[in-house]
């Protein structure tokens, strides 16, 4: 992934927090957190039907959608990329599996 598309991205989208505008969708987002999770839900179902489909193309726009959604919740509770970033990097040296069990998560 370019950190810097992610970087640019989550910078402008935070704007829309800091200077929130009447017409932004992202705004919108930003003072409706039911309505946020729910499409992030919605995103993640459409891409699961995309894979499953093996629809390269709607898993990709699909993709896309989630992570300007994630950026968005980020956003609205404090993350920034490079918090998320340090947690991969802590996991890095561990198995999947070491790491599910360590948050009592099955292996599935």
């Amino acid at each position: 992934m370019n950190n810097l598309i992610i970087n640019e991205l989550f910078q402008a989208l935070k704007e829309r927090k800091n200077y929130p505008q009447k017409e932004s969708y992202t705004s919108f987002l930003l003072n409706n957190s039911e309505l946020l999770a729910k499409k992030i839900g919605e995103e993640t179902s459409e891409l699961i039907i995309d894979y499953v489909k093996i629809n390269k193309e709607g898993v990709l726009k699909e993709s896309a959608d989630i992570i300007y959604h994630l950026l968005v919740i980020w956003i609205s509770i404090g993350i920034k990329p490079e918090d998320v970033w340090n947690e991969l990097s802590k996991r890095k040296s561990i198995s999947g599996f070491e790491e599910k069990k360590s948050r009592g998560k099955s292996n599935e």
